[in-house]
């Protein structure tokens, strides 16, 4: 197998496999957009690298502990990760004389031009082949059932092993601890091949060149051109040309049908319209003008800067109802203290109101324009993990 360096990405990954597959063309048209990262990705890194170290500490080998170089590290992850190693050695316990591999770099270029990736862990035992992929995300679950992922780096197993032991069945698992997910999924090797040579291959192939037809679905929101995608955009408008049909040959009311229709092609239209939104509010931002659109500086909360200093100073003006669980918000402190004026007397150099985020809206909007440096400024400090994006 040919050396391949450390930090090269394979064009055609086995993780966007299953856009690629379905989306032959889409590998090419996002090779134009630069390659985004997020605190998620960050995220799921450490888990990784926290996760592997357990593993070969628990195989025996001499590794070094991660955990103090870890940015992204507490309790949650240490269980999880103790979680996955138990899982492992029980997969390795149940089988006799196994062959273990940890974060082994596969090649499948056989089946997909320039393709490789790397399994987290891969088990050689009893005739069968375990590929486990240790998933840290929350945000979509993944199942293994025909999961191209990782049949790709079941074949990069199958091709650096199965000249080496008689491998008859496959076993590829999702194990996603965060979901309480553990997928199994299992084929036999004579049929991963055959998928390989028939299904794969002819669409590796056609989507390394750029060719094939574009084709709208899920794997859309996993795609760097997804925002400005003519294809995804034409697929989703047809959905919105009913509204624009006759209305003398369509009834006043929608049928059930129609409704159960629709219900179908919501959730994908609606996404669709919301990657819209944040490519034209991102690039609004660095400075480009949209015709019959303004940037303006949404609506924001006041809110007291410290809480303990605040308490301390109503106290001692004799205002005691101040506290529920926590100190009371500003709202209901001003009617416990006898009024907003007087709450602003009290606490006038505790008492802020943030810069409201900014915000793309029509021109119509009576609100002030604002300057993209004013708007840069809004994103200054990275989203918290526990705000959700597409980018998970």
């Amino acid at each position: 197998m040919k050396e391949i360096p450390e930090k090269q990405h394979a064009f055609l990954s086995a993780s966007s496999a299953e856009r690629w597959l379905n989306c032959p063309p889409s590998a090419r048209l996002a090779e134009h957009y630069p390659d985004s990262t997020s605190a998620y990705a960050a995220e799921g890194t450490c888990a990784h690298e926290l996760g592997e170290y357990k593993v070969r500490s628990a195989l025996g080998e001499d590794v070094t502990d991660v955990r103090d170089n870890l940015d992204f590290y507490d309790a949650e992850m240490e269980e999880h990760t103790h979680d996955y190693v138990t899982y492992i050695l029980e997969l390795i316990g149940s089988a006799k004389e196994p062959r273990v591999l940890v974060e082994q770099r596969l090649d499948f270029s056989r089946w997909v031009p320039e393709g490789f990736g790397t399994a987290d862990c891969v088990i050689i035992a009893d005739g069968t082949l375990h590929v486990v992929d240790f998933k840290y995300g929350t945000g979509v679950l993944v199942v293994a059932e025909d999961n191209p992922q990782m049949k790709l780096y079941a074949l990069g197993a199958l091709d650096l092993f199965d000249g080496i032991y008689d491998i008859e069945t496959v076993s590829m698992t999702v194990y996603q601890p965060r979901r309480e997910n553990i997928s199994t999924f299992k084929m036999s090797a004579a049929e991963l091949y055959q998928w390989a040579d028939e299904e794969l291959k002819p669409t590796a192939d056609i989507a390394f060149k750029g060719e094939g037809e574009f084709q709208c679905g899920d794997w859309c929101g996993f795609c760097r051109a997804k925002s400005e995608c003519r294809a995804r955009a034409e697929h989703n408008m047809e959905l919105a040309k009913y509204a624009f049909a006759d209305p003398v040959t369509l009834p006043s009311l929608l049928e059930d049908d129609e409704i159960e229709s629709f219900l179908g092609k919501i959730e994908g239209l609606t996404a669709w319209a919301k990657d819209i939104q944040d490519y034209a509010f991102k690039a609004a931002c660095k400075g480009k003008q949209w015709s019959g659109f303004k940037l303006v500086r949404g609506t924001s909360r006041r809110k007291i800067t410290d809480s303990d200093k605040a308490a301390e100073i109503l106290r001692k003006n004799g205002h005691t109802k101040i506290y529920k669980s926590e100190l009371l918000g500003i709202t209901e402190l001003g009617k416990a203290v006898g009024g907003a004026k007087k709450l602003n007397e009290l606490l006038a150099d505790l008492i802020i109101k943030p810069l409201g985020k900014p915000a793309l809206v029509p021109e119509s909007d009576k609100r002030e324009p604002i300057t993209v440096t004013t708007a840069d400024e809004a994103f200054s400090e990275p989203p918290s993990l526990q705000e959700k994006n597409e980018m998970e």
